[in-house]
């Protein structure tokens, strides 16, 4: 699949030919992430921290930048991790994986077996886990590139590749001749990497048409790009749609699933279909017994909204994230695998409904009357209710609702997600592994 790349230099988001002459900057990297975490992962590189460019905090012009990117989609992470400690922090800060570049490597070894920073990668593979880690095996002349690109190690992209496949769960390859030029990558290389490596190969410089795209994921490799996006050149839906595997079937399944988590429904796409979610935000699907496209509402008003696609590892399934309008199933029932009408309770749904209520109060919404004051109070209330006074299980069942709803509505009104708690949880879980 496609991962979109945001690259961050001073504050901005940058695009350089060869890693370093600018060719463009702009200053929407918000906007920018919701638009591309639609299609997948999303790689955000802190350039400066790649160059070195820290203060004694080791914190850069990006940093806060890069903070608020990291909880808005699938992103992973990059740009001078030199240290457990960062690679940890940058997943706590919700980066899913971290990508190593020149810390990987023994810059000044001078047998080819000691290139591999092999201490350093078992202790990061240890902190954080295998599955986690992506290696960067930039190359320049066929030979491994560092520090930013600015120096070659004494090894060759084959071999390197190959020592750094036992610590990562996938290898970044970045053709730095190539990178920004726009006149494709060096396929021939990229065959040789897949063909002598196992693990997930992402392929990134260069790459400038969706042909290329469905060539790379032909031979096995994801690709990475970012010049052909800022460009133009490539469209994230038609890159989307090349990557799934059409020869196995010319109809591939689509799980709906809603923000929250519940299975709604399962139906099929075929490429015009893929293409028509994207266009409309409503998840299009095609009818095998009408032989034609239809979007899922367009009788009833009940359609799903369109958040994200997923494809699964084969290419030949898509998780649809959505956001349901009105019921999902032709008999009324919430989701096609349940006959209850509405959605089953859970935080999320508590916490949308309390979100409706602020939005668009109604007479005689309790909820719209409290303020911040009142809901603090209320929360101290119940808290001690539940500890004082709840003796049975029913009574601990009741207050623990009644705390349960006013922390919610607390969270919302104080921009706190449930995701941001889980988040938070996920880190603490981490920490202690």
């Amino acid at each position: 699949m496609v991962i979109a790349s945001i690259d961050l230099k001073d504050g901005r988001v940058v695009q350089l030919k060869n890693g370093k002459s600018l060719v463009l900057e702009r200053d929407d990297a918000d906007a920018l992430i919701e638009e591309f975490n639609r299609y997948g992962e999303v790689a955000v590189i802190d350039l400066d921290a790649a160059l070195g460019n820290i203060d004694k905090k080791g914190n850069t012009k990006n940093t806060e930048l890069l903070k608020q990117l990291l909880r808005k989609g699938n992103v992973r992470a990059g740009g001078g991790i030199r240290s457990v400690r960062r690679a940890k922090e940058l997943v706590a800060l919700g980066a899913e994986k971290v990508i190593v570049g020149s810390a990987a490597w023994n810059v000044d070894a001078t047998e080819h077996s000691n290139i591999i920073n092999a201490a350093f990668l078992e202790e990061l593979a240890s902190a954080i886990g295998k599955q986690r880690i992506i290696i960067a095996v930039d190359s320049i002349d066929g030979n491994i590139a560092v520090k930013g690109w600015t120096e070659t190690a004494n090894v060759p992209l084959i071999q390197g590749a190959q020592l750094a496949e036992k610590y990562c769960s996938e290898l970044l390859f970045t053709c730095v001749e190539k990178e920004g030029c726009m006149n494709g990558t060096d396929m021939a290389l990229v065959q040789q990497l897949r063909n002598a490596v196992k693990c997930r190969v992402v392929a990134a410089g260069g790459v400038s048409s969706v042909a290329e795209i469905a060539s790379l994921q032909k031979m096995g490799c994801d690709v990475q790009l970012g010049m052909a996006l800022y460009t133009e050149a490539v469209s994230l839906k038609d890159a989307f749609i090349s990557c799934l595997n059409w020869e196995k079937s010319p109809l591939i399944p689509v799980v709906a699933q809603s923000v929250n988590g519940d299975v709604l429904m399962l139906g099929y796409a075929n490429q015009a279909a893929v293409a028509k979610s994207f266009d409309t935000n409503r998840l299009t699907f095609f009818s095998r017994t009408r032989n034609m496209l239809w979007t899922k509402g367009e009788t009833s008003g009940n359609y799903l909204e369109l958040v994200k696609l997923r494809a699964d590892c084969d290419r030949d399934t898509v998780l649809a994230t959505v956001v349901p309008h009105g019921t999902v199933c032709h008999t009324g029932a919430f989701t096609c695998f349940s006959g209850e009408a509405a959605e089953s309770s859970s935080a999320g749904k508590l916490y949308d409904i309390i979100a409706e209520r602020f939005s668009h109060p109604t007479p005689g919404s309790y909820t719209a009357t409290l303020d911040n004051a009142r809901v603090r109070e209320k929360i101290m209330e119940e808290a001690e209710e539940l500890c004082s006074e709840a003796q049975t299980k029913q009574d601990i069942v009741w207050e623990a609702a009644d705390l349960f709803y006013f922390l919610n509505v607390l969270m919302y009104k104080e921009s706190v997600t449930w995701k941001d708690v889980y988040d938070e949880l996920d880190r603490r879980h981490r920490e202690r592994q």
